[in-house]
């Protein structure tokens, strides 16, 4: 990385040389800096207004950058340790999409595994692509998915010899990691790409101590979120390539779905942050991680409570394991993780990241501080003292393996019919259903429907998790296919 030239700016220099321009607007947006809308300049201020500009010469074009944009995106290249990044101001979802609809066409194969974010199983969904799930382990203890073992992956890529690519989410929202370097090392013996969701490793690319990114294992496109761990605008995110990754076509499949009035609010948040991780990011990930350990350590103190770490890698599963997260487990408390999650809101006025039916995730990042750490470890000790109930073994587990029986694509555009939830157990589901966060989705359209799934489904909603993607919002009836 050259640090000189990580210095520089270049969107964000763009808009501050237009900014003193003073150029008459007769373009869009039609709020005109803010002058046809004062109550947005009330509410975001006139420098943010008076940035919201469209597209032009001296700014670029997100579409086909020739000039701020392309020097923006290799700078962003470069400080991610990769041959090309793509600016993307449709969050991760769309650089996900991206990816999978790079790789793959109707009917293709992918491998993946089945605890992947609802973007993916979209993508499925918009391209027809056959999925070829690895399903994870499951932890008896605090339930959650693990990672893709490498046996596993290798046992899919010999059934499937056909199969386009080996996508991998690494690592989860939980803080788990795969052994991406294996994958890929294995996936390209077979002359298959690996993708990698790398929505919530942004860090691992400014930290030598945490686990391996994406492009250091040899992927050969990452979707990272920059507007997590990295700080910029939420929904700006980035596609990284490896060197051998048509570009050509890669830059034709953003544009099918990438808007073409891209916010220069979110392009230069992503130059700036960019500048700023490339500049401060290993001091500031030093911090992030400190802080999250001595979270760890005094959550775990508190007894009743399991913030788990490092102590859970086993070299195959849990390959590694992102300090950073803080993942706590609830259930010895007698607490649902949406119980606490609703707890710390109302009560602590202490907003985390999400709650599931096991645990919480708190998400630390390089703008917390040390006084807020001690304030969400004095809630949960006072949650523990408060609202403890005698322990409960139901429903601990946050995934169950799904019974597939039609491609996504297949299932979505099928004929269907809603039925009460109770009585659809056998039926095939037409589509999603999730909480969100974190977005992995219970039942995908396609899956078949179990007596298991539905139970769990209903005692996620009466623990309050905010269920998503079915056509009746009260998740009294499913679709189903006829």
């Amino acid at each position: 990385m050259d640090i000189n030239r990580q210095k520089s700016a270049p969107v964000y220099e763009a808009l501050e040389r237009f900014r003193k321009q003073r150029v008459v607007p007769f373009d869009v947006p039609g709020h005109k800096r803010g002058r046809g809308n004062p109550e947005l300049v009330t509410l975001l201020g006139d420098k943010c207004v008076g940035l919201d500009v469209n597209s032009m010469k001296p700014l670029d074009n997100l579409c086909h950058p020739v000039s701020v944009i392309l020097d923006a995106e290799q700078l962003a290249a470069d400080a991610f340790g990769t041959s090309h990044a793509y600016f993307m101001v449709g969050g991760t979802t769309s650089a996900v999409q991206s990816m999978i609809l790079t790789a793959c066409k109707a009917g293709d194969k992918i491998i993946l595994p089945r605890n992947v974010h609802r973007s993916a199983i979209n993508a499925l969904v918009l391209c027809g692509a056959e999925p070829v799930y690895v399903n994870p382990e499951v932890d008896n203890h605090i339930g959650i998915a693990l990672g893709m073992e490498i046996s596993q992956v290798k046992e899919a890529v010999l059934k499937n010899p056909d199969a386009k690519a080996v996508f991998v989410n690494n690592p989860t929202y939980y803080g788990i990691c795969s052994d991406l370097k294996a994958i890929v090392e294995l996936a390209h013996e077979h002359g298959m790409l690996v993708l990698v969701d790398e929505a919530h490793g942004t860090h691992l690319y400014f930290h030598e101590d945490l686990p391996m990114s994406a492009m250091e294992a040899g992927a050969d496109m990452a979707a990272i979120s920059m507007h997590k761990s990295g700080g910029s605008l939420t929904q700006s995110s980035i596609l990284l390539l490896g060197p051998d990754v048509n570009t050509c076509y890669v830059e034709q499949i953003i544009n099918l779905t990438q808007t073409t009035s891209a916010s220069y609010l979110l392009l230069s948040s992503l130059d700036i942050t960019r500048r700023n991780l490339a500049l401060r990011g290993r001091e500031s990930f030093e911090k992030v991680k400190n802080m999250a350990e001595y979270a760890r350590s005094e959550i775990n103190s508190i007894g009743g409570f399991y913030a788990y770490g490092k102590e859970l890698v086993n070299g195959n599963s849990i390959y590694d394991f992102d300090v950073t997260k803080l993942s706590v487990y609830t259930r010895d408390i007698g607490l649902t993780g949406i119980e606490v999650y609703d707890l710390l809101r109302d009560e602590y006025d202490i907003q985390i990241e999400f709650g599931d039916i096991g645990n919480i995730l708190a998400y630390i990042s390089i703008g917390d501080r040390m006084q807020d750490i001690e304030r969400l470890v004095g809630a949960l000790e006072d949650i523990k003292r408060l609202y403890s109930k005698p322990k409960s073994s139901l429903h601990n587990s946050e995934y169950i393996t799904p019974i597939v029986a039609a491609t996504p694509q297949a299932a979505f555009y099928a004929d269907k019919e809603l039925m009460p939830i109770r009585e659809t157990a056998g039926h095939i589901c037409g589509e999603f259903v999730m909480c969100y966060p974190p977005g992995i989705p219970i039942l995908a359209p396609g899956e078949t429907i179990t007596k298991e799934i539905i139970d769990y489904i209903l005692y996620a909603k009466e623990k309050g998790c905010s269920m998503q993607g079915p056509e009746d919002g009260t998740l009294e009836r499913l679709n189903v296919l006829k």
